[in-house]
């Protein structure tokens, strides 16, 4: 008994000394880097849910011991468990999923962390500045992955319709009902998995957190659409071409997990799609900054257009329907604040335009970075 004693009391001291010796280090080269050491932003900011995780994350992102046993503790869960890691949740049939998008879908929502009210009054604030230069908003809200597929999340979704969150359905419904304009690519989705070839051209990516060509093609189609029939726009006169290409595609999901090897153990997924080109001279699709149409976004229009194969996104074949180039901001996993705060960099980008178009992914009315700040226009240049 005594020796077993003894045995837990050195385990303390040491697993103590390791966790100071840690903290020890990681404020010294904090100091060191003239930056403020990690520990202060525990009296600094109210101790509310949200912080404190934001910073037990950072603390485990800055810390040299962790940097240095993560590969390792990663190799061994994977190997042991199947374990891909805190950002990934293994689905079925292969599927993976993000762990914020699931979290969005399936956690409660707390009153005071859910801020409804910073949301809504963003977006219509947004809405209001642009319509006093007369330009229209169309909001075009993602919808996560597992919205779409519960069913290839966990079998006790099968046969389940698409489970938006109450939260979700809220605020898009207070917002139409100030007069704002929705893509409601709930439903297009939704309907589209119900055909049944909907298993030959699922809406997202297996592996991937982001819509596939098929689901982005049908999001371009039905914003085109809503365009023409608004009467925000016209279709104008440059004719594209399409060029089919087939990729291989390691998911984001794989990527985020960070486990040592993982692109060994999976497959990457097969992606055809379609570049655009200009029919005149076989050159892809580029924006144009004089165009009478901006769209704001955030991997969600990254993906295919700006990666590989590129031209081939969401914006390209926005465009591609419009006959017309368009002009865009995106911002990775940045459109609810920063999408909007690069734009206010760029006084030059709303001269001449009639339409905004802005898509953010729906788990950002939660976790959007930077929140949902109140961002004004740049200064008019017409004033200037």
């Amino acid at each position: 008994m005594q020796k077993d004693r003894v045995t837990h009391f050195t385990l303390i001291l040491f697993f103590l000394a390791l966790i100071f010796v840690d903290a020890a280090s990681l404020f010294t080269m904090q100091l060191l880097q003239n930056q403020t050491p990690s520990i202060f932003d525990v009296v600094t900011q109210p101790p509310s849910q949200q912080n404190l995780r934001r910073f037990e994350n950072d603390l485990e992102d800055s810390s040299w011991l962790v940097q240095q046993l993560r590969p390792f503790v990663q190799s061994v869960r994977f190997s042991m468990l199947n374990d891909l890691g805190k950002k990934a949740v293994r689905g079925l049939d292969g599927w993976l999923f993000y762990d914020l998008d699931v979290r969005y879908l399936t956690e409660r929502i707390d009153k005071s962390d859910a801020a409804e009210e910073e949301v809504v009054h963003s977006i219509l604030s947004f809405r209001r500045r642009l319509s006093e230069r007369g330009i229209q908003l169309l909001l075009v809200p993602a919808p996560g992955k597992p919205t779409i597929y519960p069913d290839k999340l966990t079998r006790r979704a099968t046969g389940m319709k698409a489970p938006i969150n109450p939260w979700t359905r809220k605020i898009i419904s207070r917002l139409e009902s100030e007069g704002i304009q929705c893509i409601d690519l709930f439903t297009l989705f939704t309907s589209q998995k119900n055909d049944p070839q909907a298993s030959l051209n699922p809406s997202y990516l297996i592996q991937d957190t982001h819509w596939s060509t098929h689901g982005m093609i049908l999001a371009a189609s039905s914003v085109a659409s809503r365009l023409i029939d608004l009467g925000w726009t016209s279709r104008g006169t440059t004719d594209y071409i399409q060029k089919s290409i087939s990729m291989s595609r390691l998911g984001d999901v794989l990527k985020m997990s960070k486990v040592p090897g993982i692109e060994s153990v999976f497959k990457p997924e097969i992606v055809k799609a379609a570049q655009i080109l200009h029919a005149a001279d076989r050159k892809p699709y580029a924006d144009d900054p004089a165009s009478d149409i901006l769209v704001l976004g955030d991997s969600f229009l990254r993906i295919y257009e700006r990666d590989e194969p590129g031209s081939a996104g969401f914006v390209s074949h926005l465009a591609c329907c419009l006959k017309k180039p368009l002009a865009s901001i995106i911002n990775d996993g940045g459109a609810s604040t920063l999408v909007r705060q690069e734009l206010y960099r760029k006084p030059g980008l709303l001269k001449g335009k009639k339409v905004v178009i802005w898509e953010f992914v729906e788990r950002d009315l939660r976790f959007g970075t930077e929140g949902w700040q109140d961002i004004p226009l740049p200064e008019d240049p017409a004033k200037l």
